[in-house]
């Protein structure tokens, strides 16, 4: 299965909560040129998971309106995201062949370096509106294989 995983794109300055902060215009910009190069490159996933934050629910909207995908809110992908639970949550996705978490950092970073079984979570570092492409054999630290790590400027 190939899991992308995007983090939300640019947002507004804290507001009221930090779950409640909008997309900027570069941010909505940025996540409808992600739709769009997953669209035109054809990598079209079964279903896309988002974190209910609203930031990364805008930038996961943005993307399955391009793509034509099914869209699901999940809470274990807010801010702060367990990785038990990430490799539970693949595990009951494996059936799939392709899927996009959105979400947030330091918290991808983290995951993707634990997938790859890199030493650290300082291996990766995924800047807002980049999406990472990683294949995964089995549901287990160290079972990945990156196949690209694209911010939405070059797409």
């Amino acid at each position: 299965m190939t899991v992308y995983f995007l983090r939300h794109a640019e947002a507004e300055d804290a507001a009221d909560s930090d779950f409640n902060r909008n997309l900027t215009p570069k941010g909505r910009d940025q996540a409808a040129r992600v739709g769009k190069f997953l669209r035109r490159e054809k990598l079209i996933p079964d279903l896309i998971l988002t974190s209910p934050v609203l930031r990364a629910l805008q930038t996961a909207r943005t993307v399955a309106d391009a793509v034509g995908a099914d869209l699901v809110m999940n809470s274990w992908l807010e801010c702060g995201m367990v990785p038990e639970t990430l490799l539970r949550e693949l595990a009951s996705h494996m059936d799939k062949s392709s899927i996009v978490l959105v979400g947030h950092e330091p918290d991808f970073s983290a995951a993707i370096s634990m997938l790859l079984g890199a030493a650290g979570p300082e291996a990766v570092n995924i800047r807002k509106a980049t999406i990472a492409a990683v294949v995964l054999r089995e549901a287990k630290p160290g079972a990945a294989q990156l196949q690209f790590l694209l911010p939405a400027r070059l797409m």
